[in-house]
């Protein structure tokens, strides 16, 4: 795992839901399957209303974003309990979220699947910077870097090794909590 995570951010703002994440009609797509796991990708944030948001998270035709950072308000994946939201924006190739908070069973959630890390930071982020901005996300350091500025996370602690492993299921194997899979 790369200890700075950079380039252009999306930025979204208060309370993103698991519907504008990715809406229930594409919950039928089955993560386990590759091909459905990025087409997941390509749908994730379709739900951000037009009008406020004039820039797709991923260009329409494209299964993958251009932007591995998401810069959030507060709130971020309130809503329903679906894992799919983490794993939409992790297929979609976000690597990071950073939000002023999150709901618990969205954290809890980018933490089991490993699809991204759920860092929140200690101000309104989302204010300022904006959507294409250059961004760095440092691991080290907990801070983000954009416009000239520094600004402190609140550290991820024991979460960043499960999030480093791929899950909670491959972070158990990996620490030899439950058996290796016998893929046979």
């Amino acid at each position: 795992m790369a200890t700075v995570i950079s380039g252009p951010a999306y930025v979204v703002q208060n309370n993103i839901d698991t519907d504008q994440i990715i809406p229930a009609q594409y919950l039928t797509l089955v993560p386990t399957i590759p091909e459905e796991y990025e087409k997941l990708g390509s749908y994730a944030l379709i739900g951000l209303p037009d009008s406020l948001y004039p820039t797709r998270y991923v260009e329409e035709g494209t299964t993958k974003s251009k932007y591995p950072i998401i810069i959030a308000g507060r709130n971020f994946g309130c809503g329903s309990s679906r894992e799919h939201a983490p794993i939409a924006l992790g297929a979609a190739g976000c690597e990071v979220v950073v939000a002023e908070s999150f709901a618990r069973i969205f954290f809890r959630n980018s933490i089991a699947t490993g699809e991204l890390y759920p860092y929140e930071s200690t101000g309104p982020l989302s204010e300022e910077i904006k959507t294409g901005d250059h961004v760095e996300v440092d691991f080290d350091k907990d801070e983000v870097r954009a416009n000239g500025k520094t600004y402190p996370l609140k550290p991820l602690g024991e979460v960043k090794p499960v999030i480093d492993a791929g899950g909670i299921f491959d972070f158990a194997r990996q620490s030899g909590l439950i058996p290796a899979r016998s893929d046979s």
